[in-house]
């Protein structure tokens, strides 16, 4: 199961998105979650699964990954659909268990709100599949840079990098816990069979020691940093600099068209 978690890699291309400006890629994911969720009906839900079809084909990154992320959540998905499979006030009942009623209504709100669900984690793949740790953190600078209006100006930098580190350590923790799962079941203990309660207190042997490594990268990610006499954001210059062109402009476009589509 967590092999199939790939959110937070980055997966190189020369696609349109992988040029996209990173800043307008963010501003377009967050307009496209709210259009999603302001979607009420199958048709303009529909728009907004076959425009994240086109994205997911523009970016190049290959259907697996996407797939990947899907097993993923699926327990989410499941649990979501059953949660709403009985919630809905009309249509034509299909069956009865207990005092539990399942009807038309029902069937679709649990595959509308699945659909919605896919959909998003789609998209926020798309944007860690296409943008690179470093162009995110330089984007939410920049977007979070009128903050410094008020007082916040190291924050922003701050801020920025944090949740660049949190996303980029995701794949890495990922692995570190597949690594020690593998040592405790070498050495004969069962994390998969039994009751709730012996499955959970199979966990403490995973987690205390992923908590130990994660606290021994970050004292090792502080050290470089400071070897490197980094000092945030005051007066520093970028490697790469971030400039709109008129691919940006269509892009901007194209997704307006998709957002007032749905």
């Amino acid at each position: 199961m967590l092999r199939d978690i790939t959110f937070g890699q980055y997966y190189e291309s020369n696609s349109l998105l992988h040029k996209t400006d990173p800043r307008f890629k963010i501003v377009i994911l967050i307009l496209l979650i709210v259009f999603i969720f302001l979607a009420k009906n199958a048709f303009s839900l529909g728009f907004a699964a076959a425009a994240m079809a086109a994205v997911m084909l523009i970016s190049r990154v290959p259907l697996r990954l996407y797939l990947k992320n899907m097993k993923a959540i699926l327990p989410v998905l499941l649990f979501t659909a059953v949660i709403n499979l009985f919630y809905g006030d009309g249509g034509r009942v299909l069956f009865s268990v207990w005092k539990l009623t399942v009807n038309t209504e029902g069937v679709y709100r649990a595959v509308f709100m699945a659909v919605r669900i896919i959909l998003l984690i789609l998209i926020s793949s798309a944007l860690t599949y296409t943008t690179t740790p470093n162009d995110l953190t330089d984007a939410i600078e920049s977007l979070l840079s009128p903050l410094k209006f008020i007082g916040l100006k190291n924050a922003v930098h701050t801020l920025a990098m944090m949740m660049t580190i949190a996303l980029r350590f995701i794949p890495t923790l990922i692995e570190e816990a597949e690594k020690i799962m593998n040592a405790q079941k070498a050495r004969g203990a069962d994390l998969e069979n039994g009751s709730l309660k012996d499955r959970v207190k199979a966990l403490i042997p995973i987690l205390i020691p992923l908590l130990i490594s994660a606290v021994r990268r970050a004292y090792e990610l502080a050290e470089a940093m400071e070897c490197r006499c980094y000092s945030g954001g005051e007066g520093r210059t970028r490697m790469k600099q971030m400039h709109l062109k008129a691919r940006d402009l269509w892009v901007s476009l194209v997704s307006a068209a998709m957002c007032g589509g749905v």
